[in-house]
């Protein structure tokens, strides 16, 4: 955490210095609103701190995510968030500057939120026997909001690039739209991920897709939060190159996603041999229920917290 209180102005770094060890582990988003209290979400639930945030304290905080250069943040300001040192992501709100209906960026920047990148190693050795048998099983990661999607793809991705004693190395692709999964700086992932992996950082996810396949023909493919019709399309047109595909999408359960009608094709085509459900019963991670390609639940320790 010292190069995330190293951004943060003085002022609201000296109040989360007060927070103890055990409170700082369950930080899951530091939430800064100009002439507000700072909220902390902490196992899921809101916590305000007393101190509240001066415009000053914006316009340092702004000026250090940009190193005082909002040219360079102009392509992170029409998406809404930054990627931090340490993989951690700010996201942004204030005045939406709009061209010809097209979004072109944010000013008068008056709300941060920085979710924290928390990277477990070995959470998704669990899986490994249901994900994993002879080759990577195309899998679906099903979940709502912070129930730990992200951080179980993180894992999975190391340990396909990795490998482990039972399970050889594979050329591993990540398609980072949202800079989410390997937290990328310079181009450069923040997390642990062996020598068999390389990242498209920032790009869209169906386009992304393509051109891992033409320039580093991965045997496994990971993406976050696939929903858009294109994004089905470009999941496809993998799985016809040969290629293992591991994804999330928002979520509640199997039967919620089914009804999305831009995932049709892939019900049709019967693309996924493994469903994976998590929530927040017991913290991010929990396991709710996991299914075969056949829609039939397998047998699973259910409500086992990975995270």
């Amino acid at each position: 955490m010292r190069s995330l209180l190293d951004i943060l102005p003085h002022s609201i770094g000296q109040e989360l210095r007060l927070l103890k060890e055990a409170e700082w582990a369950q930080i899951e988003e530091i939430r800064i609103r100009t002439d507000r209290p700072i909220e902390l979400m902490q196992g899921g639930k809101p916590r305000f701190l007393s101190y509240h945030t001066t415009w000053e304290d914006a316009s340092q905080l702004l000026g250090r995510l940009s190193n005082y250069s909002m040219y360079t943040l102009e392509e992170e300001l029409k998406q809404g968030y930054i990627t931090i040192s340490g993989g951690h992501r700010v996201g942004l709100a204030g005045k939406v500057i709009v061209e010809n209906g097209v979004v072109k960026g944010l000013r008068d920047i008056s709300s941060f939120n920085i979710r924290i990148a928390k990277e477990k190693i070995g959470i998704a050795l669990p899986f490994l026997p249901y994900l994993y048998e002879e080759h990577w099983h195309n899998t679906l990661i099903i979940g709502p909001p912070q129930t730990g999607k992200t951080t179980l793809l993180r894992d999975i991705a190391r340990l396909a690039s990795t490998g482990t004693k039972t399970i050889p190395p594979r050329k591993t692709g990540i398609i980072d739209e949202r800079s989410e999964i390997a937290g990328c700086i310079r181009g450069v992932p923040q997390h642990h991920f062996g020598h068999r992996i390389d990242v498209l950082d920032a790009c869209p996810k169906a386009e992304g897709l393509m051109m891992m396949i033409r320039s580093m023909s991965p045997e496994v493919m990971i993406v976050d939060e696939i929903g858009k019709s294109e994004d089905v399309e470009a999941l496809l047109e993998a799985i016809h190159a040969g290629v293992n595909i591991i994804v999330s999408a928002h979520g509640y359960s199997l039967e919620d996603v089914y009804k999305r009608p831009s995932f049709k094709p892939l019900w049709e085509l019967r693309v996924f041999e493994r469903y994976v459900e998590l929530n927040r019963n017991n913290g991010p991670g929990t396991i709710g229920r996991m299914y075969g390609g056949d829609g039939q639940e397998m047998k699973w320790r259910r409500g086992v917290d990975v995270c």
